[in-house]
């Protein structure tokens, strides 16, 4: 059976000096249903690069903040996993809907995406080291009984941008009746992979 899917488009756009990232959120059809922006400071930014902390503002056509992303600050390694990267999801602003914890694994990118009471929901599955020969990379959402029930795929973007930009398209795919709370943590993880 195939279960029917709303997909969503996140877009990344930076050039040269780290600035602070501004996001497109489309629905399938090319339309802007959110706008985020990062919160960070120069040095921050300069210094940790990728793996800095930051928080995530993502708002409406309107300009309401409807979805706060947070990540602290932590290195990220195979070899250190008492370094795993988390989020945080608020949606509203201020009422916790959900977690997105690193698991270690030497090899596949993995996390369990978790509840406010932070027990476990989903997982998403990367393929090995987290990158493909293929032009899409695909990250499976799973049930915690391993059944697979959508993706977010980093969309391949072309030679030119892909080497010389930190532009990144990606797409996800979930049932249309999943929770809208999890909705918000799933656009919330594109953050973080």
């Amino acid at each position: 059976d195939h279960l029917p899917t709303q997909q969503t488009f996140v877009s990344v756009a930076l050039v040269g000096f780290e600035s602070n990232n501004k996001y497109e959120i489309k629905n399938s059809m090319g339309q802007n249903v959110f706008y985020a922006v990062e919160e960070n400071d120069c040095l921050t930014r300069q210094c940790c690069g990728p793996l800095r902390s930051f928080t995530i503002r993502i708002l409406d056509n309107f300009g309401q903040e409807v979805i706060t992303v947070g990540r602290p600050l932590k290195c990220m390694s195979c070899f250190f996993p008492c370094c795993l990267q988390e989020l945080e999801v608020q949606s509203p602003p201020g009422n916790i809907v959900g977690y997105v914890l690193q698991e270690w694994h030497p090899f596949f990118p993995k996390f369990t995406i978790q509840n406010e009471n932070r027990e476990p929901v989903l997982k998403l599955r990367g393929p090995f080291c987290g990158w493909s020969c293929l032009p899409d990379v695909d990250f499976e959402i799973l049930t915690m009984d391993e059944v697979s029930i959508g993706r977010i795929s980093k969309q391949w973007t072309g030679l030119l941008r892909e080497v010389f930009t930190d532009t990144d398209n990606f797409g996800i795919q979930f049932p249309m009746d999943l929770d809208v709370r999890m909705k918000a943590v799933m656009i919330g993880l594109c953050f973080l992979i």
